[in-house]
């Protein structure tokens, strides 16, 4: 069995019997989608467009049939070119890349790729045109790998921890390392496996004594009751930073792909893949910050006491502890790596707001992510608001080109975007108003 905040922002908005106060200089209110209006398509998306769904906008479960609709990642048209907000840029960082997956920044402000094929791919400084001025290849002969990260917290880490299906493994590192200089140690290896979901991210308490480990569920809603498969799954499980296991931080998670700890607040956040087969609005992905033992409602519940009508009203007693997220996006975007931005170079209401890459669906009649959405906070608060931010990886006619998963805001201030689909980064920054 599974174990078992609020918001802030200057306009007032009625939502679900409570009011939301918006931070003016933070959202447009003529440009944010309420109710209906804030579910979209992923080829209408627009950069600056504000969307809030709440609990209340969901439809019944099976209001619409269960669609099978995965993208066919087509090549970069020739015009097509990622969409920001005005005053910011879009230059193509680096390109030819393997499967890119997490993408995170090391003290001295080198970034570190996870390519799922096998290898940590480091790129280091921004040319004129705004390409990697250095690449290298850190470590070889990984397995199905997604999470990086550095340890200890500060200015002179001394280790890469790197994530994969079944295990957690570190490498001896300080600053400026272009190649490992040692052996991977392995910290944990017996993660859960099989079944869906095989990403696994990895991150640090604020403090450093604590180590989180996001391990996606095996199924869309099997019974954790009858299926012992889905043991210290959909959870997020906390260990030492040298891999003693201390407990599940947080359960019900279906698939927590994207872990980020508030560097201000010190709460940790996730980015979830909600289930399927309920109907094209149903149920929400979502970015929300995670309560230490609290839960989220898989399978039985979701977005609070909704129950999953496929579960046969299993453990009644659970409804009223399920914890609403933060944040409801669009229904099977697919949401994936997050970060908070904590650079020079974005004007200053972006600082401290979070980023998260949606990869993109496959159980929607119209799609839905392709995209990199911004969840604007205050005092590491969120209102349920969040916008479009980089759009565009997906063409007016419905063609999928691009797939965003991980996000990084390197030394210069600029937020990197890994993309899948076309096997590139892209470096977005601010040019002026």
């Amino acid at each position: 069995m599974h174990k078992l905040s609020w918001m802030s922002a200057a306009a007032v908005l009625a939502a679900a019997g409570w009011m939301v106060i918006q931070a003016a200089e933070k959202v447009d209110a003529k440009s944010l989608r309420t109710g209906q209006a804030a579910f979209a398509d992923a080829k209408s998306l627009t950069p600056g467009t504000f969307h809030k769904i709440t609990p209340a906008d969901l439809p019944k479960p099976f209001a619409t049939k269960s669609a099978t609709n995965f993208p066919k990642v087509v090549p970069r048209p020739e015009k097509a070119w990622p969409q920001a907000p005005a005053g910011f840029k879009v230059e193509l960082y680096a390109t030819n890349l393997g499967i890119a997956r997490q993408i995170r920044t090391a003290p001295n402000g080198d970034a570190f790729m996870a390519d799922q094929n096998g290898q940590i791919v480091i790129f280091r400084g921004v040319t004129k045109d705004g390409k990697a001025e250095q690449t290298s290849v850190f470590a070889t002969g990984l397995e199905r790998i997604f999470g990086v990260n550095f340890y200890p917290n500060g200015a002179n880490p001394q280790w890469v921890y790197v994530s994969n299906e079944k295990s957690v493994m570190r490498f001896p590192y300080k600053n400026g390392d272009l190649k490992a200089s040692g052996a991977a140690q392995t910290l944990v290896s017996d993660l859960p496996s099989g079944g869906y979901h095989f990403t696994r991210d990895v991150v640090f308490s604020k403090d450093g004594r604590s180590m989180y480990v996001a391990v996606g569920s095996g199924s869309n809603i099997d019974d954790p009751d009858t299926h012992p498969t889905e043991t210290h799954r959909a959870d997020i499980l906390e260990y030492t930073p040298d891999g003693k296991f201390v407990k599940v931080y947080a359960s019900g998670i279906r698939n927590p792909v994207g872990l980020a700890v508030n560097p201000d607040t010190g709460e940790v956040w996730c980015s979830v893949n909600e289930r399927d087969e309920l109907g094209d609005n149903l149920v929400p992905d979502y970015v929300s910050s995670v309560k230490e033992g609290g839960f989220y409602g898989w399978p039985f519940y979701y977005m609070g006491g909704n129950p999953d009508p496929r579960l046969n009203g299993a453990h009644p007693e659970m409804k009223s502890k399920v914890i609403v997220p933060d944040v409801l996006i669009q229904p099977h975007s697919a949401s994936l790596g997050i970060t908070f931005y904590t650079g020079p170079q974005f004007p200053a209401e972006y600082r401290g707001d979070l980023f998260a890459a949606e990869h993109g669906s496959w159980n929607r009649s119209t799609s839905s992510g392709g995209e990199v959405i911004r969840v604007p906070l205050d005092k590491g608060k969120a209102s349920g608001v969040y916008e479009d931010f980089l759009t565009g990886f997906v063409t007016p006619e419905g063609q999928v080109w691009g797939r965003p998963v991980g996000v990084a805001v390197i030394k210069d201030g600029s937020l990197l975007v890994t993309d899948e689909g076309s096997k590139s980064i892209w470096r977005v920054s601010y040019t002026g108003k």
